[in-house]
C-alpha cells in the first residue's frame, strides 16, 4: 500500500504548431488505503492523470510520489502498481487461470505451483473458481471483469488504478460491480484510484471524489460535501441526477428578479453584495410545489419513478425539474406554483461561476474542499 502524491502535475501533448494541455497543474495527494474517484466530462483529462499515475504516459511538469519514493521518471513496471482497463484487454486465447496468472509468469520468480495457488485463491474471492478453464468469449461480461479484476489483485500491488472499468456494462450489472467493487476495495485495503465519467458512480462509490475540468482539477472532499458545498458552477451543475437548476437573476435590493416573473426575497443580502446579477441554483429535491408559493411554472412532463416523481416544467425560456412525491401527478400544460427554502438556494457569480452561497446546513466545514486555480 501506498500513499500517492501529485505536485504540480502537467501533461502537453504537441500536435504539429498546436500543444495541447491535457492535465494542468494538478495537486492531489490520495491517502493509503483511500479510494479516490476522477470524475469529469469526457476530455476533462482524468484518463491522462490516472496514465501519467501509471506511468503510461510521460509527464511534462511535476512530481509524483507513491510513499516516500519518487515515481516521476520510472517506468510503469518499476512503480508496482495494477491496472484495470474499460476494454478488459484478455488473451482471447489463453484460460481464465492463465490470464489471470500470466503477469506473474512474467513479471515474478514464483514457481508454477505458488501462481497457480494465488490464482487459485483470487478466483475463490471473485466467485469465478468454476470458470477458470474457460476461455474469454464464453464469459458474460460481468464475468470478463471480475477476470480483468483478478488479473490485477494476483500481482498484490500497492496502488490500484482503474479506468473506467464498469462503463461496458449494463446499468443493472454496474450497480452490482459497483457495490463488489467496493467491498473488494475494502476489504484488500489498496491505495484506490478509479476514473469514470458518471458522476452517480463516482458519488456512489468514492471516499473522496475529484472533479475536474479542461484538464483543471475544479474541487475534491466527500461526496456529499461536493454536492452540498460546490466550490463553482460548474461542480454544482455536474454533480447530481437530475441535475441542479440554475437561471440568471437581477439582484434589486433584497430580492432575487429572474425570468418570466420569478422573484425571491432574500433574508440575508450578504453574499449578493457588490453583484447586479447572479446565478441562482435549486436542487430538485429542495423544490416544493404548493398552492401558496411565491413563483409559478407550467408542467411541461412528469415522469413517474416510482417511490418519486421527476416533474419538469418550463419557466419562460427554462427548464425546471423537480423531484415531487409519487402521489402528486400534475398534468401537462398545467400551471404550479412553487417555493424552496432559502437554506437550500445556491448561489454563484454570474460571471466566474465561483460559488456566493450553498446549502446553509452543510455537513462540516470545509469537507469540500476547493483546489481550482
Amino acid at each position: 500500500m501506498a500513499r500517492i502524491e501529485i505536485d504540480d502535475l502537467t501533461k502537453v501533448y504537441d500536435s504539429g504548431d498546436e500543444s495541447i494541455v491535457a492535465v494542468e497543474d494538478l495537486d492531489l495527494a490520495v491517502d493509503d488505503g483511500e479510494f479516490l474517484v476522477l470524475v469529469g466530462p469526457s476530455g476533462c483529462g482524468k484518463s491522462t492523470t490516472l496514465r501519467c499515475i501509471a506511468g503510461l504516459e510521460d509527464v511534462t511538469g511535476g512530481t509524483l510520489q507513491f510513499g516516500e519514493r519518487d515515481v516521476t521518471d520510472l517506468r510503469g513496471s518499476e512503480r508496482d502498481v495494477a491496472m484495470v482497463f474499460q476494454n478488459y484487454a484478455l488473451y482471447p486465447h489463453m484460460t481464465v487461470r492463465e490470464n489471470i496468472g500470466f503477469g506473474l509468469k512474467l513479471s515474478t520468480k514464483l514457481t508454477a505451483a505458488e501462481i497457480s495457488e494465488r490464482v487459485e485463491s483470487v478466483a475463490e474471492m471473485l466467485g469465478i473458481t468454476e470458470l477458470l478453464e474457460d476461455k474469454p468469449k464464453e464469459l458474460s461480461g460481468g464475468q470478463q471483469q471480475r477476470v480483468a479484476l483478478g488479473r490485477a489483485i494476483v500481482r498484490e500491488p500497492s496502488v490500484f488504478l482503474m479506468d473506467e472499468p464498469l462503463s461496458n456494462l449494463d446499468a443493472k450489472l454496474r450497480a452490482e460491480m459497483r457495490t463488489e467493487l467496493q467491498e473488494l476495495q475494502q476489504d484488500l485495503d489498496v491505495t484506490t484510484v478509479y476514473v469514470t465519467h458518471d458522476q452517480t458512480e463516482a458519488m456512489a462509490m468514492g471516499d473522496r471524489v475529484a472533479v475536474m475540468n479542461d484538464g483543471v482539477l475544479q474541487q475534491v472532499g466527500s461526496p456529499e460535501g461536493i454536492y452540498r458545498q460546490p466550490t463553482n458552477e460548474f461542480v454544482a451543475n455536474f454533480i447530481g441526477s437530475p441535475s441542479i437548476n440554475l437561471l440568471t437573476a437581477e439582484v434589486d435590493g433584497n430580492t432575487l428578479v429572474g425570468p418570466a416573473g420569478f422573484s425571491y426575497r432574500l433574508s440575508d443580502t450578504a453574499p449578493v453584495e457588490g453583484h447586479s446579477t447572479v446565478r441562482v441554483g435549486i436542487r430538485p429535491e429542495d423544490i416544493t410545489l404548493t398552492e401558496d408559493g411565491a413563483n409559478h411554472a407550467t408542467v411541461s412532463v412528469v415522469e413517474p419513478m416510482g417511490n418519486e416523481n421527476f416533474c419538469y416544467m418550463e419557466l419562460g425560456d427554462h427548464e425546471l425539474t423537480a423531484r415531487i412525491d409519487p402521489d402528486l401527478r400534475p398534468q401537462a400544460g398545467e400551471e404550479v406554483r412553487f417555493t424552496f427554502d432559502e437554506k437550500a438556494l445556491y448561489l454563484f457569480d454570474a460571471d466566474s461561476g465561483a460559488a456566493l452561497k450553498t446549502k446553509s446546513d452543510a455537513v462540516s466545514p470545509g469537507i469540500g474542499t476547493e483546489v481550482s486555480r
